[in-house]
């Protein structure tokens, strides 16, 4: 395992999918988010961020690359059935990032003991979509990549072909995660937990 705090070294190894970004600043961009929410969230290793607050025998990372694929496989389906074109490095960096806010939102919900979370960044009162973009930002991610991270609360009056495409692979990926997990649809989950519509 490595270092805890070669955090670059834990990203580049948990996400594969970092190679299908042709543009390299894009792709160190994404990882320079990563390693920033990692580091303020004190979190000892990127694995141990879990995919919900509620739900941790999927951690996020297998969610993210879960989500990474099904945007990849969908976007194929548009190009040759549909003849659309979505760009695939801003949609692999978007769905990379949709959930990095994580790392922020969720530290009050692990057993593990965390290094120590920044609380200028951390805490539940941010829905992860929100600090994802945050961070996105912050690192200077093309406005297309930024505009495709708030997945869930229409965050963003005009939604791109991207951004759709992170949504739905997003939810794809939950829908899977919360029936393995539970036995229910995110629909169900949502109704019963989440934290946003509280």
């Amino acid at each position: 395992m490595p270092d805890e705090t070669d955090y670059e070294t834990q990203v580049r190894d948990a996400f594969p999918e970092l190679e299908a970004i042709a543009d390299d600043d894009l792709r160190e961009q994404v990882i320079e988010a990563w390693v920033l929410a990692l580091e303020r969230g004190g979190w000892r290793d990127v694995h141990d961020i879990p995919y919900a607050w509620n739900i941790h025998e999927v951690d996020n990372v297998e969610h993210v690359r879960g989500t990474t694929k099904v945007a990849l496989e969908s976007a194929e389906i548009q190009r040759e059935f549909h003849g659309a074109d979505p760009d695939e490095d801003v949609l692999v960096a978007a769905c990379l990032l949709h959930d990095v806010g994580k790392c922020y939102e969720y530290v009050d919900f692990v057993d593990e003991e965390l290094v120590d979370p920044d609380p200028t960044y951390c805490s539940e009162e941010i829905p992860h979509s929100i600090s994802g973009y945050a961070l996105a930002h912050e690192v200077g991610c093309p406005l297309a990549v930024q505009r495709a991270i708030p997945h869930f609360l229409g965050e963003v009056p005009t939604r791109t072909l991207e951004a759709e495409l992170v949504k739905s692979a997003n939810s794809a990926s939950s829908n899977a995660i919360t029936q393995a997990t539970m036995g229910i649809t995110l629909k169900e989950w949502v109704a019963e937990y989440s934290q946003t519509t509280k």
